[in-house]
């Protein structure tokens, strides 16, 4: 296909996905306010007529002219970013499909088969634990002052925790994708099981953006049972690998291993010799000069 057709058939992709998006982003307008209750429902608001005091509860509110209005389109297309990601995800895949080979996809189907239902789990996992987390960080609010949230930096905050847990849950996915290609080994991922959980609690602590250990916990807790899980995982492809070659494992400048023990030498078969000789053609040992013309053997 010439370079004018590929970027026609890119133009039109991407203008399906732009106007999924922007129809998605228009019905979530619509609900914008619902949608900001949802996602602010982690907050514990004081009653009506009861002021903050310390860290009992919060009020959420608006603190400039414009933030009514940035929030609600800010949160409308991300809703639309993430709604209508099917659609557009779609034709990113319809237009890099046709060039790639029958086992890249094959790859390809699994890694997306596993990626969205991780990331849908980390992300659930994340808004499960955000009332534990915000009534954490409002309870350290000293006595006398009242918590004034913005709304948005509330949800920045909600959406923020819940990109960190769906993307962390897809660690374990990268490693088995790794496994697959032969890049790591199951044996390797195992002896880094040490290092591995220090890090992922290290990780936790830092990536959250809570100070409290229950975020941490939340995060680095199921991501090291799917590291296990990867690791046990890879234990079988591998041994799966090595049973169907058993060189598979090798490094590519690794000779393999060669049987080197001498064999039995059988008994010699006699071998005739070419008729092409004179002395083969008379059958006398020095030949005969009668098959000799003009000084050249006539073996013809």
């Amino acid at each position: 296909m010439p370079l004018v057709e590929h970027l026609r058939e890119l133009r039109n992709r991407m203008a399906k996905g732009l106007l999924a998006i922007t129809a998605v982003t228009i019905v979530a307008l619509v609900y914008s306010e619902e949608l900001m209750q949802f996602l602010a429902d982690p907050v514990p608001k004081c009653p009506p007529g009861v002021t903050s005091d310390g860290g009992n509860c919060a009020q959420v509110v608006f603190n400039t002219l414009m933030a009514p209005f940035s929030t609600t389109i800010q949160l409308s297309l991300t809703a639309g970013l993430v709604i209508a990601s099917p659609v557009w995800l779609y034709q990113l895949w319809a237009f890099v499909a046709p060039g790639l080979h029958k086992s890249e996809k094959k790859y390809t189907y699994a890694f997306v088969g596993a990626a969205v239902p991780l990331f849908s789990a980390g992300a659930y996992l994340a808004y499960l634990i955000l009332p534990i987390s915000v009534k954490v960080l409002i309870s350290l609010t000293p006595a006398g002052s009242a918590n004034l949230l913005s709304l948005g930096d509330v949800l920045d905050f909600t959406l923020r925790m819940v990109l960190v847990f769906g993307l962390a849950f897809e660690l374990p996915l990268v490693l088995v994708m790794l496994n697959l290609t032969g890049v790591l080994t199951g044996r390797r991922m195992a002896g880094w099981w040490r290092g591995v959980i220090m890090g992922v609690f290290v990780f936790g602590a830092v990536i959250t953006p809570t100070t409290d250990p229950v975020g941490m916990i939340a995060l680095a807790g199921p991501i090291t049972v799917l590291y296990f899980g990867a690791v046990g995982f890879a234990l079988l492809n591998d041994r799966r690998r090595k049973r169907n070659n058993p060189d598979a494992e090798l490094d590519d400048d690794e000779a393999s291993a060669l049987d080197l023990t001498p064999e039995t030498v059988g008994a010699i078969e006699p071998v005739g010799a070419s008729r092409a000789l004179p002395e083969q053609a008379t059958g006398e040992p020095g030949g005969s000069i009668a098959h000799r013309a003009n000084g050249y053997d006539d073996i013809t």
